[in-house]
């Protein structure tokens, strides 16, 4: 049980969540963000008033404004894509990308005066728009809460969660299958509760460690399946020797583990299902933009 054990208290160690201590800066550093936004949008918005008082168009400095961030938000993008950025730069960058974009929404309500669009050109323009806001607002709130949750870090990646499902799915059945070694060398007969054990292990467990499971619930981020399997287990272990009490705590924290890793491939395929609306989107506004600037300018009065 020694190595088991110790090989269990890392997956405890990895998958816990952070402490409050460690979640309360957390939440300081987002609601100085959040307020953060909040008073430049405001002054946005009384920047563009004083400028209307001013008896010129606000929609060219507004419109102007949300075009200088759209390229801004563009060029990060090609940035990050091309290797130019350092890993840190990359992360810092990330939040002044989300940080602008929160204050784009602010100077897009502005520029429409809060009003539905008029031509086709301008709805094709405000469909963009929110589509490229609401999955990025989305995939932000998806990168926040998981954040500050702790369910998932960065070790957590993609690419290897497939192979770290196996991974456990060969450490369970070593462990469910593991015989007592004194009463192996006596050749007694399996104890009844390895055999309560086995019959988990093939009505519950193998078929939850064979691939993802419980996808709508990780979309709602609901823990009921979890709870019902952990639940099974802990009421076998009401019934074992100590010896299978452990062997149970063991695959109750494996179990845990597995579900952490079926969360985290739910959400981070939503994040990668969103950053495919996000960003041919964002080019294809960029180009709507670029001939909205043509045709106002065309068409337009040239007050400034």
């Amino acid at each position: 049980m020694s190595d088991v054990g110790a090989a269990m208290g890392k997956v405890v160690a990895r998958s816990a969540a952070p402490p409050m201590r460690a979640r309360r800066p957390m939440l300081g550093r987002y609601t100085g963000q959040a307020f953060a936004i909040v008073t430049l949008s405001a002054g946005l918005f009384g920047l563009v008033w004083l400028y209307g008082s001013a008896l010129r168009d606000p929609r060219y400095l507004d419109g102007w404004i949300l075009a200088g961030g759209m390229i801004l938000q563009l060029g990060f993008h090609i940035a990050v894509k091309s290797g130019g950025l350092s890993p840190k730069s990359a992360v810092r960058w990330r939040k002044v990308h989300v940080l602008l974009g929160y204050l784009l929404i602010a100077a897009f309500a502005s520029h429409c005066d809060l009003s539905l669009p008029e031509t086709a050109l301008e709805w094709m323009l405000w469909t963009g728009f929110v589509l490229v806001t609401l999955s990025g607002v989305l995939g932000a709130y998806l990168a926040w809460s998981v954040k500050v949750r702790g369910i998932v870090d960065e070790r957590t990646a993609f690419e290897r969660i497939p192979e770290q499902r196996a991974e456990l799915a060969r450490k369970l059945q070593t462990l469910v299958t593991r015989a007592d070694p004194a009463s192996a060398a006596l050749g007694l007969p399996v104890p009844p509760h390895d055999a309560w054990i086995m019959d988990l292990y093939t009505t519950h467990l193998r078929d939850f460690f064979a691939g993802q499971r419980n996808v709508s619930a990780h979309l709602v981020r609901s823990q009921g399946p979890l709870k019902q399997l952990t639940g099974e287990i802990e009421d076998l272990a009401r019934y074992v020797d100590p010896q299978s009490k452990d062997k149970l705590t063991a695959i109750r924290e494996l179990v845990v583990e597995k579900d952490r890793l079926d969360f985290a491939c739910v959400q981070q395929s939503l994040t990668r299902g969103l950053f495919f609306v996000h960003v041919p989107v964002t080019y294809a506004l960029i180009v709507l933009s670029i001939l909205h600037v043509v045709v106002a300018y065309a068409y337009a009065s040239g007050v400034w």
